[in-house]
């Protein structure tokens, strides 16, 4: 999250930064500056140039960014790696989802990585030259990952599936294309020639792309704080619809860095807020009946029979488990039972498909009940 932080600030920034310069209207400037901007910030003033192409001299020292996305996405990968592939029979698969073996799954969890680079560059190449149908096609790829990966993986797994292929495509964008089309600018100043200016173009193409996809790749990184989503019924519609409101709040930053005045954007952020509400209605819990003794009962054999006393400590069970909360003290809800059950976290497995629904019911009303809650 901090390489994220990192990388996210300069995307937005030169993005912002982009998008306020205007012609420059000053005698003494260089020959090549397309546009300028003055900026204040930290006590000082700033006045920060852009070239349409290079600079007639290439300058020394000359800063790159490129190590906050390279860092981002091995760090990512790594956690990925160690947290999911690595227990991918209880982390990654899901068996009332599908029923794919771990080694199947790590597979074709990597191969998914690799197949969304892959289709969004020929996108990229193929429509260079239309940005309205290639965002059009990217969102409708966006959509058919989260709906595919939601068949496939574990709910969490797959929420952070689909976050790795955006941030794959992201990563890839600068190591691929934005960097390689900067050090050929650099290589033509250093041997004398013209820079082609197409490859100024396309870095910038990409970098817009990198900028729209920032807010849902931060959601996706952080879901899994977010069960009620990830654990919903159509938690692939979720995903979809919180990714799609990110990049719409995106949409009005870039619009009014681009000039267009707050008052000509008020639909954007109340759209946005109220997308956000329907969401949280649509994910609010359903209201469960009160405990009943006989739940209570099967509940607790339900805790005795599946393995919950190995791992939790509950005094009415006569459980000492130390591997998970201590539920006399964490007392925890209903609601939180019945996810954390259902969907497992961290080391606790999904019972999802070993256990029925009337099962998961009844050990959470149990549990919830005698510890207190």
């Amino acid at each position: 999250m901090v390489a994220a932080i990192a990388w996210i600030g300069t995307s937005f920034y030169y993005i912002a930064l982009d998008l306020h310069l205007l012609p420059p209207r000053r005698p003494d400037v260089e020959d090549g500056v397309g546009g300028e901007v003055w900026e204040i910030h930290g006590g000082g003033f700033y006045r920060v140039e852009k070239y349409r192409v290079a600079p007639k001299e290439l300058p020394e020292p000359l800063h790159w960014f490129k190590w906050e996305a390279y860092t981002t996405w091995l760090s990512g990968f790594f956690l990925f790696v160690v947290l999911y592939y690595a227990s991918a029979s209880s982390t990654l698969v899901d068996r009332s989802v599908a029923d794919v073996a771990p080694w199947l799954a790590v597979v074709l969890s990597c191969s998914l990585l690799l197949a969304a680079w892959v289709i969004y560059d020929g996108l990229c190449l193929w429509l260079e030259r239309n940005d309205r149908a290639l965002a059009v096609l990217l969102a409708i790829g966006i959509v058919g990952a989260a709906y595919g990966t939601s068949h496939l993986f574990a709910p969490r797994a797959a929420y952070l599936q689909v976050g790795a292929m955006i941030g794959t495509i992201m990563a890839a964008n600068v190591l691929f294309v934005i960097i390689p089309g900067q050090r050929e600018l650099v290589r033509a100043k250093r041997e004398g020639r013209d820079p082609d200016p197409s490859y100024g173009i396309k870095g910038k193409q990409r970098s817009v792309h990198n900028n729209y996809l920032t807010l849902p790749v931060v959601f996706a990184m952080l879901s899994g704080h977010f069960p009620v989503t990830y654990g919903h019924s159509f938690s692939w519609a979720v995903l979809v619809a919180m990714m799609a409101i990110g990049a719409w709040i995106r949409h009005a930053f870039n619009l009014h860095h681009r000039g267009v005045p707050l008052r000509g954007l008020w639909a954007i952020p109340v759209t946005a807020a109220a997308a956000i509400a329907a969401v949280a209605v649509w994910l609010r819990p359903a209201s469960t009946p009160p405990a009943t003794a006989g739940s209570v009962t099967a509940g607790k054999a339900v805790f005795r029979s599946a393995g919950c006393a190995s791992c939790h400590t509950l005094r009415d069970a006569g459980a000492t488990g130390t591997v998970g909360p201590n539920l006399d003290r964490a007392k925890p809800s209903r609601e939180l039972v019945l996810e954390r059950v259902t969907n497992g976290l961290g080391v606790m497995p999904s019972f999802r498909g070993r256990l029925s629904s009337a099962q998961i019911e009844a050990v959470a009303a149990y549990v919830s009940h005698v510890s207190g809650r």
